[in-house]
């Protein structure tokens, strides 16, 4: 199995190079969740690719190209990993082999072009708030929540939504309402 793993590295660094040759940049490859636990290593990398050209006293590239594959995370670390490229790289470009989904897509989102082919994809942005165990889809929660007080508010609630609506963590709610609120900054950020 190391075989095969040493392979397919040595693969993947033939191709990132020829890559970065070609778009005359540095070049990144970004596959998983987009998780707090990430994010310095990230921030490593990227100062890592900088500092290689100072060792080698070469001109520093000035853009960069993220390889992008992610079901998404946390928009909290996408917006810190945008500062990190954008301190460091006046122009990001994204490259989509399959998809980037909700904070993959705020990161694309924030670069200069995005590369994608016939059969990848772009998600939906919902942020996606850590609820100890996983990442779930707050604006779900925060839909049900609303339809269930409509149906209190108009006397159709059924004892089943009752308790549903009853056991809700409110600090969690308030946690996916504040992520909300995060993600549409984020957007709004990356926009401008």
């Amino acid at each position: 199995m190391m075989i095969f793993d040493a392979t397919i590295k040595n693969i993947l660094n033939e191709k990132l190079s020829a890559l970065e040759k070609k778009f005359e940049a540095d070049m990144v490859f970004y596959y998983g969740e987009i998780d707090p636990d990430l994010l310095r290593p990230f921030r490593d990398l990227i100062e890592d690719l900088k500092n290689e050209a100072i060792k080698k006293n070469i001109t520093a590239h000035i853009r960069l190209v993220v390889v992008l594959n992610s079901g998404g995370g946390s928009a909290e670390v996408v917006e810190k990993m945008v500062d990190i490229t954008r301190f460091h790289y006046e122009e990001v470009y994204f490259v989509i082999p399959d998809f980037a989904m909700s904070a993959g897509t705020i990161f694309c989102m924030s670069g200069d072009k995005i590369y994608m082919d016939y059969s990848s994809s772009l998600g939906p942005i919902d942020p996606q708030i850590w609820n100890g165990q996983q990442y779930v889809p707050a604006l779900g929660y925060l839909d049900k929540v609303e339809q269930l007080l409509q149906k209190a508010k108009d006397g159709t609630l059924t004892n089943a939504e009752y308790l549903i609506l009853q056991s809700q963590d409110l600090a969690m709610l308030s946690r996916y309402e504040q992520g909300k609120r995060i993600n549409y900054y984020a957007l709004e950020k990356m926009a401008s």
